[in-house]
């Protein structure tokens, strides 16, 4: 039985918020928020247990959501309790998936310290596009299960192995996997990257500001660089980890 709701005090439309704003409480309720029809039926395609589901005004038949809870609301209410402007619509939550590290890493990109959603949730989307299945986030990122990192992943995020890890753990697992860990930096020792086999690496991507922090680059077996204009000083993040992708998988 599908559910109306009518109040901003409903405990729906309030956890719903809560899981929208607060990473503390996604990662306590094992949940996330997630945006659009679209993002719906490739969570059920990839077979990402759907927990809650809230319609704009008029719920639509969906095979598969017969174990979750769904309800409707009111354009009003239902934009209250949306992290987006306008959207049509449904509202739904997903179980954060179970990490594990047992499952072999062929090759895999390294994000340490970046902490704009966009630039996360781009890298995410631009690993699931060149085949390079496992995301490793290190250090301060954003939360990859905030509602604007889920939506610029564009649906990624329900087909890429996410690992947080610290340091040293990047460095195990590269080492278990037998893959050479690189680091992107601006340094003298920095090897060219057209100059590199990246087929089957681990390669770190720092923030755009910062780089990449000591204690990594120690861990690095080698670095690497994206050559530049005279004059450039660096890239994007999530540009910089775009051509390491492609440069793995070409």
């Amino acid at each position: 039985m599908i559910q109306e709701l009518s109040s901003r005090k409903n405990a729906v439309i309030m956890r719903l918020r809560a899981l929208a704003n607060d990473a503390a409480f996604r990662r306590a309720e094992g949940e996330y928020l997630c945006d659009g029809r679209k993002l719906l039926l490739e969570a059920l395609d990839k077979g990402r247990a759907v927990k809650t589901v809230l319609w704009k005004e008029r719920a639509e038949h969906c095979p598969g959501l017969e174990t979750a809870a769904q309800y409707t609301a009111t354009a009003e209410l239902f934009d209250y309790a949306s992290p987006m402007k306008n959207s049509p619509g449904p509202l739904f939550t997903v179980a954060i998936p179970e990490e594990t590290r047992e499952r072999p890493i062929s090759r895999a990109i390294l994000l340490e310290n970046v902490q704009d959603p966009g630039n996360v949730g781009t890298v995410i989307r631009t690993a699931a596009a060149m085949g390079v299945e496992t995301v490793l986030l290190c250090g301060a990122c954003a939360d990859v299960y905030s509602p604007k990192t889920v939506r610029a992943t564009m649906g990624a995020i329900f087909r890429e192995r996410i690992v947080h890890c610290t340091v040293p753990e990047a460095r195990a697992l590269a080492a278990a996997n037998g893959l050479p860990l690189y680091g992107a930096a601006l340094s003298k020792r920095a090897e060219d990257i057209r100059t590199l086999d990246l087929k089957n690496a681990l390669v770190a991507i720092g923030s755009e500001g910062r780089g990449l922090s000591g204690e990594l680059l120690e861990a690095c077996d080698g670095e690497l660089i994206i050559p530049m204009a005279p004059g450039s000083e660096s890239l994007n993040a999530a540009v910089a980890a775009s051509i390491v992708l492609w440069e793995m998988t070409r």
